[in-house]
């Protein structure tokens, strides 16, 4: 039965704020790896795991949620997974080992994967269904926010005062929201106990935490050079065949596949995919092409990426109340992929010489875009989903999300890595004395260093090396300009997959983040 008033409230604001320490807590960490790496005297490899461990823990438990939740009633998960996420953060931030600090960021993961999807289902138990829209709007905010928030609220407490309390921040906010979990939220039935499908738990951990281990570290290990991933690959792929073959044999699933019968969530699992294809995959490029290229801080990146999120969360509502009222959920999701596609092309356009003016206009359009795409997409992919397939229908769209931002980063920075080499070759070729603009570059520089008192040995070496940090940002700048065309495209292509879901009118905007 849905709640009114000030407990309908208070119960959507602990959800968003249990569920915002998850989704923040997936970036806040990244601008901090090197503080953490100096600190505990840890490699860059090594050091990397405090990522991936979080990233694996996390994509693992997403598709389990739906049956935790039943099986232990889904008040009781959610406070559980509160006090052991507070717990693994205070944890976090005391490690004195890069050992300790893995283990306790895998537990967080493990803790921060019932948040979501058990949240978003608490809150549609409370909305009642006309309101969805509005709670929808509301809750969705943090998929979009909380990714590109994290990275500047981690530099900016790094910055100011030191790596632990990234995670000690957690603390006041996790102890709020277990304490308004009890005051408030209500319980539910637990369903009946039935065998535990321990096969289906061991072969999903194999299958899963594989391919997430594969798409984190396949770049930095030069993908199938290393044996590990070459095995972590072949057991992915058998790790699938068996867990949907167990799955669908057996007669107390963990995952019900029996879901995918809806064609509406069939489909929804691609665009799932696509969205956090897009959505991950571009909050990771930006920031490096800023910070790496046009010399912005991570303070200004923030700011940039700032009001781009104001715009998703202004725009947010009023999309819940136009699902509401029963304009097609594919109409503004179609308008949604375009509009990515025009910020990525507007990007794809830069320079050496953009400015925070030159990228504000398309941030702005693309916090528009993601409003537009989150929540009919999410409508869409669970329409169709009642009672108990509610809970698993959303882990899986949450997991598909989480593995469609790893696949985007893990595509992005290869094809960045690949489109380097290809435009360094491509500009060296311009580098020879019989190309009047190289040798007229190269006398100017020469006779600059010169007119500074140096040799005209040393002169021509400083300008052979100031013309090689040219080649070296303008491979990087049309690298970076590739990744966003390709990414816009891929968004831009995706398009026809919506109209193969039903049309419904007066459709209810369901919660559904990460």
């Amino acid at each position: 039965m849905a709640e009114t008033g000030f407990k309908k409230w208070i119960i959507t604001i602990t959800v968003i704020m249990a569920s915002l320490l998850e989704l923040i807590d997936t970036t806040i960490v990244n601008v901090a790896i090197p503080h953490i790496q100096g600190n505990l005297g840890a490699t860059l490899e090594d050091i990397a795991w405090v990522v991936t461990g979080y990233a694996v823990a996390n994509v693992i438990i997403l598709p389990m949620s739906g049956w935790l939740g039943g099986r232990f009633g889904r008040k009781n998960y959610f406070l559980t997974s509160i006090i052991v996420f507070t717990i693994a953060s205070f944890l976090c931030g005391n490690a004195t080992s890069l050992n300790q600090l893995v283990m306790f960021r895998i537990l967080q993961g493990i803790a921060g994967g019932g948040l979501i999807s058990t949240g978003q289902t608490i809150l549609i138990e409370t909305w009642p269904r006309e309101q969805i829209g509005t709670a929808t709007a509301l809750f969705g905010l943090g998929a979009v926010v909380g990714p590109t928030v994290g990275p500047t609220i981690g530099g900016w407490i790094t910055e100011n005062y030191a790596w632990p309390w990234i995670f000690y921040v957690n603390i006041p906010v996790g102890a709020l929201a277990v304490f308004l979990t009890v005051t408030y939220v209500r319980e539910t039935p637990k369903e009946e106990k039935k065998p535990i499908d321990w096969w289906g738990i061991g072969l999903l951990a194999v299958a899963v935490g594989s391919l997430q281990t594969i798409l984190e570290k396949g770049e930095s290990e030069d993908w199938f050079a290393k044996t590990y991933i070459l095995v972590l690959t072949i057991t992915a792929v058998l790790g699938t065949i068996l867990f949907i073959w167990r799955e669908l044999s057996t007669d107390h699933p963990i995952v019900n596949f029996a879901i995918m019968r809806h064609r509406s969530f069939s489909v929804g699992m691609f665009t799932s995919f696509i969205l956090g294809f897009g959505l991950y995959g571009s909050v990771f490029v930006f920031p490096v092409f800023c910070q790496n290229l046009l010399g912005f801080n991570a303070q200004q990146t923030g700011e940039l990426l700032f009001p781009g999120g104001v715009c998703t969360i202004v725009m947010m509502p009023f999309i819940g109340k136009m699902l509401n009222k029963g304009i097609p959920a594919q109409f503004m999701a179609t308008g949604g992929m375009f509009l990515f596609f025009v910020f990525t092309t507007m990007l794809s356009n830069s320079t050496l010489q953009t400015g925070q003016g030159d990228v504000l206009i398309p941030l702005l359009i693309r916090g528009v875009g993601m409003a537009l795409l989150f929540v009919p997409l999410t409508t869409l992919a669970m329409s169709d989903l009642k009672g108990p397939e509610l809970g698993q229908g959303s882990g899986l769209n949450n997991m598909m999300r989480q593995l469609g931002g790893s696949f985007g980063i893990a595509a992005l920075t290869t094809l960045i890595h690949v489109r380097q080499g290809f435009h360094r070759t491509s500009l060296v070729t311009h580098i020879n004395p019989y190309n009047n603009a190289f040798t007229e570059r190269l006398n100017m520089l020469t006779h600059a260093f010169m007119a500074k008192g140096k040799s005209m040995l040393d002169a021509t070496h400083m300008a052979y090396a100031a013309i090689e940090g040219t080649v070296i940002r303008q491979t990087m700048l049309l690298s970076y300009d590739d990744a966003y065309w390709v990414s816009g495209l891929i968004m831009l292509f995706s398009i026809p997959l919506i109209y193969l879901q039903p049309f419904r009118k007066n459709m209810k905007a369901v919660a559904d983040a990460h």
